[in-house]
């Protein structure tokens, strides 16, 4: 196998890096966190331009058609500008949805809006601390009508859709839900620069995405399908965390010398680099898997989705502890990534839930 890109996707990558570094500082981040709106809507607008939220919709529903490898190599540069924008929500979860498990209709009535930027997606899984499963669920529909509270939803106070999974007689199902008209307030995170809701239904007027009762099995698609797609944002971010490390550890002076020269300070960003090319690896592979339909996608996605959390939390903390007792103040930039470290690393599951997910597949396919 070779997972090296391409001459064209590697000029996407350096297209993507110069104009994040040109328009996504983190001083968009800054602006978010302190009350400059729930994300960056100038940027939001910019991206569409791009045509970045079609990279992997077909030509066919208005999008660009390149493929879930160039989409990724867009989402590991979205994460190493820890950019404040709603785009794993619309892109990762309701395209993929929609792309999966959509209708004719639903993907021409969807699809090209989301490729032109016009609509913002959210996943509405939650209702609460305890995990959601079909057993659990509180949230039900009856008659073509949703009532219940999901929350936290990742960008639920922006979306203009959600994919929501609730009750469906005795099983559950998948269902879209326009937003307008439900009852929605801000929920509070650890990462404000990713804004999240929780959203009230009652009696919300829906329509079943994809077939009925079976919601459980078409949600675990597309969080593999968004888990390698995530897992890139996070290996940009822990990345970018591990070049913050190693600039100020080159440029901070101590007892005469560069902290980058002692050993302690070495072994440190050593046991992070050897995290991010872990993780790195493991997207990579999770990427080739998704692309070419792989029947060991489920594991790939995993494997990615752990590999990822872990490299992304570890970087992030390091380089808070590398920049010394500065490295925690409002001022530095470190804090950035260590919030939406934590913040990824919980949204489509916590990483013990993606283990057990490993674990599962594993045996699944070893049984085989």
């Amino acid at each position: 196998m070779d997972f090296d890109f391409t001459e064209d996707q590697r000029a996407l990558r350096e297209q993507a890096e110069r104009f994040l570094e040109e328009n996504c500082g983190y001083a968009a981040a800054r602006a978010v966190l302190e009350g400059g709106g729930p994300f960056d809507r100038a940027l939001w607008g910019r991206i569409a331009e791009l045509g970045w939220m079609g990279a992997a919709i077909p030509e066919a529903y208005g999008g660009v058609g390149l493929g879930h490898v160039e989409l990724a190599v867009i989402a590991e540069q979205l994460g190493r500008h820890a950019a404040p924008v709603p785009f794993s929500s619309t892109v990762y979860v309701l395209a993929e949805a929609l792309m999966l498990a959509g209708s004719e209709e639903q993907k021409r009535t969807w699809l090209p809006r989301i490729a032109g930027g016009e609509v913002i997606g959210a996943l509405a899984v939650s209702e609460g601390p305890k995990r959601a499963t079909p057993k659990s669920l509180a949230t039900a529909v009856m008659d073509g009508r949703l009532s219940g509270v999901k929350t936290p939803v990742a960008d639920g106070d922006v979306a203009d859709v959600a994919v929501v999974l609730a009750k469906d007689g005795a099983g559950a199902s998948l269902f879209l839900a326009e937003l307008g008209g439900v009852a929605r307030e801000a929920a509070p995170t650890f990462d404000p620069a990713r804004s999240h809701g929780a959203l009230t239904f009652q009696n919300a007027a829906v329509e079943r995405l994809g077939p009925a009762g079976e919601g459980w099995t078409l949600l675990e698609r597309v969080l593999d399908r968004a888990a390698v797609l995530m897992a890139f944002e996070q290996v940009g971010g822990a990345q970018a965390a591990l070049d913050m490390a190693k600039a100020y550890a080159m440029d901070r002076y101590a007892f005469g010398r560069s902290i980058a020269s002692f050993q302690a300070i070495k072994h440190k960003l050593a046991d992070v680099y050897i995290a991010v090319e872990i993780a790195r690896s493991n997207a990579y592979y999770g990427a080739w898997a998704l692309a070419n339909a792989a029947p060991d996608l489920s594991v790939a996605a995993a494997a990615a989705r752990v590999a990822a959390s872990e490299a992304y939390e570890h970087a992030s903390r390091e380089n808070i502890q590398t920049h010394g007792g500065m490295g925690f103040t409002w001022e530095f930039d470190c804090h950035l990534h260590y919030r939406r470290a934590k913040l990824l690393s919980l949204q489509l599951g916590a990483p013990r839930v993606w283990k057990n997910r490993l674990i599962d597949a594993l045996e699944a396919r070893n049984a085989a």
